[in-house]
């Protein structure tokens, strides 16, 4: 379709919700065309995975920040909710006569078959379908092993990556977009009903601004304040030493590839520091995530190892009451539980913390993967299908890279190394805050002068362990090498 030969064009928004660097978008300003910016709310679509609370939250408002971005290149947002994407955009391109729909690319195995669904709609309706490169540094096509094969471990896959030519430079934000003569019509983001349900949600605006703007912003200050010691300050989670870009990479506010370019320019010399390294790095696992669901689309659900589906994990019923301690950080581990309160109160969790946290989950009290990454999965604000799964796969031994059986984290030790004066505990475990260290980190043990010279009584203040650490380490590793020694390699 070349330039000047249709008059309105449809752009298809869904976690891309940004102007700068957006495939799409840049592919329709090329065409001359008036542009129509579209979200489409359809969670049926979804199945199993649609948006979770936090996520929803987070949603809301960064529609309510794209609208505002796009009013500013005099355009608008169109929101429209429907129990079908290809309804819905057959329905606005007869409204306004469009002639072409323009999206980018998702990787998720849902999203894959709607998306060749509503492809095919369109073109029986006569209305193209263009289709874009995705949020991805690099194709799940093109990163492949000597022999052919996807890859299922880090390190090689990421140094394949490497090999690759350089993602592209991001392209500007439009400084305007072609607006229709008139506007089809819209709902606003309260009409899409994102909110309802929600009742946790009073720590999240204090701890995020959703938006485009707001996600440059933090990049902006992640690289001047802590690229630099993002190698070690990245494991202590009472500092702040991460980028905490992850929501914004997820719901596409900015691409991996501003972020990749961002970081590597950011730099004296010819080599990138250790930082920079690092944190290039951390964007490979989410590439890496992504490419292990694509070629796997059975591991949202299911292990990517066969012989784990036989694993003789806890039953639920008798594990609910260890499954609830864990939700609502009342395990009597201060270092897991200081974890989960974190996530409830601002819909994130450093990620030190969530290691440990998945661990207790699937090794101590031995409950499958799949009901910790259900919770995750309604409670994070960055909540992403490909990671969430393959970190708790690794967690629990069963998936790409996994940890092998024998990697239990010990929280206490964790807690002790990455929060030795127990500032992080404190501020999340508040009825801990008196104790000294070492108790801070397992109070169970604490003497019980300190815990009258603490003002502190073990069992009606803080919980005891719902497991002990040696009990569960010792049952986890019983039950594990009982289940090794008779599945196969």
């Amino acid at each position: 379709m070349e330039r000047g030969t249709v008059t309105t064009v449809l752009v298809w928004l869904r976690r891309d919700l940004r102007l700068a660097d957006n495939a799409a978008l840049h592919a329709a300003v090329g065409q001359g065309a008036a542009i129509i910016p579209v979200y489409i709310h359809c969670p049926s679509e979804a199945g199993k995975w649609a948006l979770g609370g936090a996520s929803r939250w987070w949603l809301h408002h960064s529609l309510s920040a794209l609208s505002r971005s796009l009013e500013g290149c005099g355009s608008r947002l169109v929101l429209r909710a429907a129990g079908s994407s290809a309804d819905a955009l057959i329905e606005l391109a007869q409204e306004t006569g469009a002639a072409a729909v323009h999206w980018n690319r998702l990787y998720e195995p849902q999203a894959i078959e709607r998306d060749v669904a509503v492809q095919e709609r369109l073109r029986e309706s006569g209305i193209e379908a263009r289709i874009h490169e995705g949020d991805l540094l690099f194709s799940p096509h093109a990163v492949r092993s000597q022999s052919g094969f996807a890859f299922q471990v880090f390190t090689p896959f990421w140094n394949a990556c490497l090999k690759q030519e350089e993602p592209r430079a991001p392209w500007p934000t439009p400084r305007s977009l072609p607006a229709p003569k008139v506007w089809p019509a819209t709902l606003t983001p309260d009409g899409l009903d994102l909110l309802s349900g929600m009742s946790w949600e009073d720590g999240f605006a204090k701890a995020w601004v959703p938006g485009e703007s707001a996600g440059l912003a933090r990049l902006h200050a992640f690289l001047t304040k802590g690229l630099e010691t993002y190698a070690a300050g990245r494991d202590i989670p009472a500092h702040d030493g991460v980028s905490r870009m992850s929501p914004y990479l997820h719901f596409g506010e900015i691409s991996p590839r501003h972020v990749w370019h961002a970081v590597r320019g950011n730099r004296t010399g010819d080599s990138l520091s250790a930082g920079a390294a690092a944190y290039l790095r951390e964007l490979g696992w989410r590439e890496f995530a992504q490419h292990v669901l694509y070629h796997w689309p059975r591991t949202a659900e299911e292990p990517l190892r066969r012989e784990f589906a036989k694993f003789p994990w806890r039953p639920l019923p008798e594990g609910a009451p260890l499954l609830r301690a864990w939700q609502k950080g009342r395990t009597g581990i201060p270092w897991v539980d200081a974890g989960m309160r974190e996530l409830w109160a601002t819909g994130w969790m450093h990620n030190r913390v969530r290691m440990s946290a998945a661990s207790y989950l699937t090794k101590h009290c031995r409950l499958p993967w799949q009901v910790g990454a259900q919770w995750f999965w309604d409670t994070l604000v960055d909540a992403d299908l490909a990671n969430n799964s393959l970190n708790w796969q690794w967690s629990a031994g069963c998936g790409a890279d996994a940890a092998p059986y024998f990697r239990i984290f010990n929280p206490a030790q964790q807690a002790q190394r990455y929060d030795p004066d127990g500032t992080y505990i404190r501020k999340w475990v508040p009825e801990l805050a008196k104790l000294p260290v070492p108790w801070i980190f397992r109070p169970w043990d604490t003497p019980a002068s300190v815990q009258a010279e603490s003002g502190f009584q073990l069992g009606k203040d803080y919980p005891l362990p719902v497991v002990g650490l040696k009990q569960g380490r010792e049952e986890a590793l019983t039950a594990f090498a009982a289940f090794k020694a008779v599945s196969p390699d």
